[in-house]
């Protein structure tokens, strides 16, 4: 008998003890993410089949080491916190890579939801990304979501917040992103 893949991993992990919750987080280590910030570990689970080209672009700067070092620039109070700009710093940069094209759907903006920051322009997001505290429904539709918080809000919730008045930009020094990596690198 000739097994394939999924069957010899099944397996393999049968006999390693590995229970079915475990097998899936390995077998889907291509596609999460570890954000590792002062206060601790976020682990953000991609969805490339609601926004395929982000994805790619999120994974592609992670490999690159873009994100290591870039501040939540914008963090507002039961709403989000905003990253991934780590050449101007403040929110006004971006990557050296294209911008991609949006990719909207009816996935709904909540707590842990991770979405992909833009300008007014429906198709200019690049590299700033934001993590939702709580539900933000109004987003639905208009922001590209590629992502979820499978472990870590307790962390997220601990990113130093913007006062209101400035529109929840954070004064120096803010918070940052100590490294970012893909869990199928993280060995």
């Amino acid at each position: 008998m000739k097994l394939d893949r999924r069957q010899f991993a099944a397996g393999a992990a049968a006999l390693a003890g590995l229970s079915g919750e475990a097998l899936a987080q390995a077998a889907d280590a291509d596609n999460t993410v570890y954000l590792e910030t002062k206060n601790g570990r976020v682990t953000i689970r991609l969805r490339p089949d609601l926004a395929p080209k982000h994805v790619a672009q999120i994974k592609t700067l992670t490999k690159q080491g873009f994100y290591n070092g870039a501040p939540f620039h914008r963090v507002i109070e039961g709403f989000m916190a905003q990253t991934g700009d780590s050449k101007n710093k403040n929110g006004t940069g971006g990557s050296d890579l294209p911008n991609v094209p949006a990719e909207f759907t009816q996935t709904p903006f909540k707590r842990g939801t991770v979405g992909m920051a833009r300008s007014q322009q429906p198709n200019s997001a690049n590299s700033q990304f934001f993590i939702c505290f709580d539900d933000a429904s109004f987003l639905n539709g208009q922001y590209t979501v590629f992502g979820e918080v499978t472990a870590g809000m307790d962390v997220v919730d601990k990113i130093k917040k913007g006062p209101k008045e400035r529109n929840g930009e954070v004064p120096a020094p803010a918070d940052t992103i100590v490294r970012m990596v893909m869990a199928s690198d993280a060995r």
